[in-house]
């Protein structure tokens, strides 16, 4: 983060502080609406953490406020961050090096994961089969087998899943796919998402040692070896294929979410990107300006998606920051992550639409109470993988430069088969994927 200038950490992390608002605000709502003054220990669900840098140890904090839930441990590879959180956890919270020595307590019920997306995977498959529910931060997986192979062993171990798309539980995007999904604002042709922020700054710093008390070797774990650099490191490693794919697949999750679930699809039937790094001086991979074209067939037909960032002007659509519009033939809507208007085409108008769909308790609230009941989360790693399919397609689209066509139910690239290789990944040994 030193490496960021005051304009690049405010622009970049407004995304981040609007999610961490509204968890807080879904925390305090939920422990408000079901907390008891005393929990009995035989009553509450230990917790472990896996990953707790800053998404972390935020998800730590929000869990950590319901009274039915104690930390039993922490685990990161980075010293000052296990130290941290095991702090933060309480006098009886334990902390881990090594995720595996977590996964062996057979007192721990669940465990949330927010590591960098190339290890979501492996921990979260070796977890389930260690007999553990599992939160998993998003993207779900960082290749489209990972994510299939992670839904396989949560069915297979009966697990309780969610990934943590927190904004999905928000009044406002229940009350857009209300809207929409009644018909309210005629045929959609089109809908486009977006984001818009100035991530400048990060520059071209020398590789150097790794900072004091980090095993970085088990930090990139699977992935390839390579010199530490500050960039590829704590939250600027989302920027480098290695072990994100970019902004894409960071908030594809929060904003292509409220396209999916209000026009009920599952998946595109073709996807087509272009874009790079044409705006920005650093030593980053992925793309600073980005546009992907996907195709999708609806129940109410066909329609368009559209999505579009740009990591070098802070100015997004409609004034609204990141932003999701659907174009339809009696009105338009544009929305954000906490609201909403509606624009009707003249002559035309949009009529009022009955709250239909059941509301969530709170996204951290929906996973502990499907732990005791044994209930499907609405964010369950089926849902996560669907979603977080969508923008490794972008990415595979961009690698290739082709337009693809994708066979959902077989989960495959029809039209060129060779781009089938980019669902996949090999790893760095001795980590392989844990066979479900």
């Amino acid at each position: 983060m030193k490496s960021q200038t005051r304009r690049r950490f405010l622009s970049t992390s407004s995304f981040a502080a609007a999610s961490a608002g509204m968890a807080a605000a879904q925390a305090r709502a939920q422990t408000a609406a079901g907390a008891t003054a005393q929990v009995p220990p035989s009553e509450k669900i230990r917790l472990g953490f896996i990953g707790v840098g800053g998404m972390g140890t935020g998800l730590l904090n929000t869990f950590k406020s319901f009274p039915d839930v104690e930390v039993a441990a922490v685990c990161d590879v980075h010293e000052p961050h296990r130290n941290r959180a095991r702090e933060l956890g309480g006098g009886k919270t334990e902390a881990y090096d090594d995720f595996r020595r977590l996964l062996d307590r057979k007192d721990i019920d669940a465990v949330a994961i927010a590591t960098p997306d190339h290890w979501h995977a492996i921990i979260a498959i070796l977890a389930c089969q260690a007999g553990k529910d599992v939160y998993c931060e998003k993207p779900l997986a960082h290749r489209v087998n990972e994510g299939r192979a992670m839904v396989a062993a949560a069915h297979k171990a009966k697990r309780v899943t969610q990934m943590g798309n927190l904004i999905h539980a928000g009044e406002n995007y229940h009350r857009v796919a209300e809207i929409v999904q009644a018909g309210a604002l005629g045929k959609i042709s089109k809908a486009t998402v977006w984001l818009a922020a100035d991530r400048s700054g990060m520059g071209h710093p020398a590789d150097s040692a790794p900072p004091a008390g980090c095993d970085y070797d088990f930090w990139l774990g699977p992935a390839p070896k390579r010199p530490f650099n500050p960039n590829r490191f704590t939250f600027n490693w989302r920027y480098f294929w290695d072990y994100g794919g970019g902004i894409l697949t960071d908030f594809c999750c929060h904003i292509v979410d409220l396209v999916h679930w209000s026009l009920e699809v599952d998946a595109p039937r073709t996807v087509a990107a272009t874009g790079g790094r044409y705006a920005l001086d650093d030593n980053c991979e992925v793309p600073d300006t980005l546009e992907v074209l996907y195709e999708y067939e609806a129940k109410q037909g066909p329609f368009l998606l559209v999505w579009s960032h740009t990591d070098a002007s802070t100015h997004g659509l409609s004034e609204k920051q990141p932003g999701i519009i659907f174009q339809g033939t009696n009105g338009t809507l544009i929305a954000s992550y906490n609201n909403h208007r509606i624009i009707p085409e003249p002559g035309r108008s949009v009529p009022e639409v009955p709250r239909t769909l059941p509301r969530s308790v709170g996204h951290h609230r929906e996973w502990l109470d499907a732990i005791k009941s044994r209930k499907t989360c609405s964010c369950n790693f089926d849902y996560g993988h669907r979603l977080s399919t969508v923008g490794m397609l972008g990415n595979v689209s961009l690698w290739t430069g082709e337009k693809l066509k994708w066979d959902a139910a077989r989960e495959r690239i029809t039209n060129h088969t060779e781009a089938n290789r980019f669902l996949t990944k090999d790893y760095r040994a001795p980590w392989t994927l844990p066979v479900v």
